[in-house]
């Protein structure tokens, strides 16, 4: 692919310009030219993400129209209506399940916030729900530009590796330019191009950087900063067992766990069949962390805790994310599924409002048990 691309502005002497020109001793027919020239070898490999980056000013927006022309979007040019829910937005071929898929993918994981306008949501929300609905046109390219440049440096981090997981299960192709390297060793594009130095290379695909969490026992009281989040209740029983987990020191996931009985003279069988019981009661990770894992990945470390302490470890849940990543998880084992619904008259149910109806899916946890005595450190 060839770029060629040229940008000329000669400026018009007003009087303010010729004052300011007096004053730093500039030359009265300035003018403004840049180019660029060189051969983007896109064309040799398959690819399905790009990286433009550079310093403000060194021309990402003008190299990428040159390469892309009208893929170019920037979350601004979306149009949201003012009075209705982020979900009503989406395109109206999409089923409900297919905009939950979306939303989930890129990190957006808390439903309470899908049906609220685009207006009251947070920045890093708006920009996580502005992905989801780019990649909702399903166009074969997709060009984000100013990409991640109104969130916080950590929110960018984690929405970069929940975006790219999802573009290459989509089988699509996005390209991302931005002023931040920071998101290179996250996004993980297959190819990186740098306008302020000219300077093209392809990448091998490698990990993201591994994310340490240190979860430590809380007091009920941290639940104050998750409970707006938990897609079901706010409610915490005054008998849970909390945990906290912390990322560089900020809390970013809380977890709590209660006793289905308390039969505390078999918890020596090892979570045998007559083992005392605990069960998941809530777990939620605060949305400018969700995408990579982080919740999923406490509520299993806390199980294997339990199963080292010689419980039978239980969770019962609905939320999609979480049910899809235990189907996959050999540590959690499916015992059984079932509908429900918040209305109790059957009728209703079918006639009025069917809708309604969710499933309810239980996992008992199989996998390793993990010693009280090394419990403190998670790798994501």
């Amino acid at each position: 692919m060839r770029l060629d691309a040229r940008v000329c502005h000669e400026v018009v002497l007003t009087p303010r310009v010729k004052q300011v020109c007096g004053i730093f001793d500039l030359s009265g027919d300035y003018k403004n030219e840049r180019s660029w020239s060189c051969d983007l070898p896109l064309e040799e490999r398959d690819w399905k993400i790009g990286l433009i980056v550079g310093p403000s000013g060194c021309g990402k927006t003008t190299v990428a129209r040159a390469l892309f022309g009208d893929a170019v979007l920037q979350a601004t040019d979306l149009k949201w209506p003012t009075d209705l829910s982020v979900v009503d937005a989406f395109p109206s071929s999409l089923s409900v399940s297919e905009i939950v898929e979306l939303l989930c993918s890129v990190g957006f994981s808390s439903p309470p916030h899908w049906l609220r306008p685009y207006s009251t949501l947070s920045l890093g929300e708006q920009f996580r729900v502005s992905l989801a609905r780019l990649l909702a046109e399903r166009r074969e390219l997709t060009v984000c530009d100013e990409y991640t440049s109104v969130v916080d440096r950590t929110v960018a981090r984690v929405a970069s590796v929940a975006l790219a997981k999802t573009v290459r299960k989509l089988g699509l192709r996005f390209v991302a330019c931005t002023c931040h390297e920071d998101v290179e060793e996250w996004l993980q594009p297959d190819w990186v191009f740098r306008p302020a130095e000219m300077r093209f290379h392809w990448r091998c695909l490698q990990r993201r950087p591994v994310i340490h969490l240190e979860v430590i026992r809380c007091r009920r009281e941290a639940w104050e900063l998750f409970r707006q989040y938990h897609y079901m209740s706010g409610n915490l029983h005054v008998a849970a067992k909390c945990f906290l987990a912390l990322w560089e020191g900020r809390p970013v996931c809380f977890s709590a766990w209660l006793h289905e009985h308390r039969n505390y003279s078999s918890a020596a069988s090892g979570g045998g069949k007559n083992a005392a019981k605990i069960r998941e009661h809530r777990t939620v990770c605060l949305p400018d962390y969700q995408g990579v894992g982080i919740g999923v990945s406490v509520s299993s470390w806390c199980a294997a805790l339990f199963r080292g302490a010689g419980y039978k470890v239980v969770s019962r849940t609905s939320h999609p994310a979480m049910v899809a990543s235990r189907m996959n998880d050999d540590r959690w084992r499916f015992r059984s599924r079932k509908l429900t619904t918040r209305y109790r008259n059957s009728f209703a149910v079918h006639f009025f409002n069917y809708s309604g109806v969710r499933g309810v899916y239980d996992f008992e946890y199989v996998g390793p048990s993990l010693p009280m005595r090394n419990a403190r450190m998670l790798l994501v």
